[in-house]
């Protein structure tokens, strides 16, 4: 089985903007530089005949190049957990993407996705109740960083590890 998703990743100036915001908190554990991204669509574990149909699918997709910039922080919360993230904007042309990005999945038999698209950069994740986190909110609520231009998407392997996920780029698809 193939854990896949398809997602942007952010340029390494942006990359090391966001790690430079994060601090050392007991609870929280943050993502190191490999795991920031933006997903597009969480596919899940697929076989390979299926994985290959994506690939191949994806590779169909067309979209103009386009801007984006971090903008903001905010979080998840479960009552198991949750995630601390940085948002991006602007989201039209990001959601139209996905949008693509999720057709292709139906197309190749996936269920289509159901939850709302809220596009952000996952920085940390908690397990059990949220921790306090007023003051990194407060501290970097209005981060911003400046734009960059999204020209490629790429299919990510995750492989689950003791220690947190290792992302494998599978393939890279270039906007037409």
């Amino acid at each position: 089985m193939h854990r896949l998703f398809a997602a942007i990743r952010p340029p390494e100036v942006v990359r090391d903007q966001l790690m430079d915001l994060m601090e050392e908190s007991e609870p929280l554990r943050w993502q190191d530089d490999e795991q920031l991204h933006v997903t597009l669509r969480f596919i899940g574990n697929v076989e390979r005949p299926l994985a290959e149909d994506l690939a191949a699918a994806l590779g169909s997709i067309r979209f103009e190049p386009f801007e984006l910039r971090v903008s903001g922080v905010g979080r998840f919360a479960k009552r198991r957990g949750g995630a601390l993230w940085a948002g991006v904007a602007p989201r039209e042309a990001l959601a139209q993407l996905a949008a693509k990005v999720d057709r292709a999945c139906v197309g190749c038999g996936l269920e289509p996705e159901h939850r709302a698209y809220h596009p952000h950069v996952t920085l940390a994740r908690w397990n059990g109740p949220e921790p306090d986190l007023h003051r990194f909110m407060e501290r970097h609520g209005a981060v911003s960083s400046l734009p960059w231009l999204v020209d490629s998407f790429i299919l990510f392997e995750s492989h689950l590890l003791r220690h947190g996920a290792h992302y494998e780029a599978i393939a890279s698809y270039r906007a037409s």
